[in-house]
Parts: C-alpha cells; structure tokens; sequence
C-alpha cells in the first residue's frame, strides 16, 4: 500500500466540487486516511511550494492556495501517487484525458481543481507539512 498526498484546490472548494472528487476517489478503490478542511499560511505555502521558489510563477502558486479553503487528504492504496495522476488528469486541463478530474472541472492551468504529489518521495514530504501522525487514520 502506498500513500499520497491530494488537496482539493481553493477553485475546486468553492466551484463546489469537493464531494465528487472523493467519490471519484472512493470509487476508484482509494481510502482517504486524513482529511482536513483549511486555510493555507502563507509559510506552510511557500513550504509546500518551495521547489518553485525563485520562479517567476512562485508568488502567484502561492497567492492563489491561500486565497480560500482547500480540502487535504491523505490517499492509500495499492500505487496510489501515480494511479491518483492517472484519476486526476495532466495539469494543463486541454492535455488531460477524457474522464479525468481535469479534463472535466479545471479550467485554466494555473486554476485546475486538484493536486497530487509527483513521487512517494514528494508524498511523504507534503503529507510531513499537511498532517501530523496521529492524524491519520487507517
């Protein structure tokens, strides 16, 4: 079993979105571990985000994932980071694949509903700054 780190975008929250995400997710066989409703800080954003840091896309990154609520969860199942890629659709949401979360609710790049970690590497870094042990369940 592996786990992953999604977080429902400050778009997709308020597009209302979120309760057919984690269908989607339930239905795919997943089990979300941890689950939080939050605001981002703009520490733990410039944290999450800090591979980008000097960029010149880094200040938007970061205004726009604490410019409202994100739902974080924690995702396992059996090759759970890249199966959850696959579920979620390439980032730029005219590149993802029919049926995929992008391809059906994002609108722009920089607007695409849904983040999923890269590598488990990635997973066990971004679930480190989202969640404490003890938050997960399962």
């Amino acid at each position: 079993m592996e786990r992953t780190y999604i977080m429902v975008k400050p778009d997709g929250v308020r597009r209302g979105l979120t309760g057919e995400i984690i269908s989607r997710i339930e239905r795919k066989g997943f089990k979300i571990v941890a689950m939080k409703k939050m605001l981002i800080s703009q520490q733990t954003a410039e944290t999450h985000y800090g591979e980008h840091k000097g960029k010149p896309f880094f200040e938007g990154l970061v205004r726009f994932i604490t410019s409202g609520p994100v739902v974080a969860m924690v995702v396992e199942g059996p090759q759970a980071v890249s199966e959850m890629r696959r579920l979620m659709g390439a980032t730029r949401p005219w590149e993802a694949a029919p049926g995929t979360i992008r391809a059906d609710y994002a609108t722009t790049v920089d607007e695409n509903v849904i983040h999923g970690s890269d590598s488990p590497e990635s997973a066990a870094r971004e679930i480190g700054i989202f969640f404490k042990p003890e938050e997960i369940i399962g």
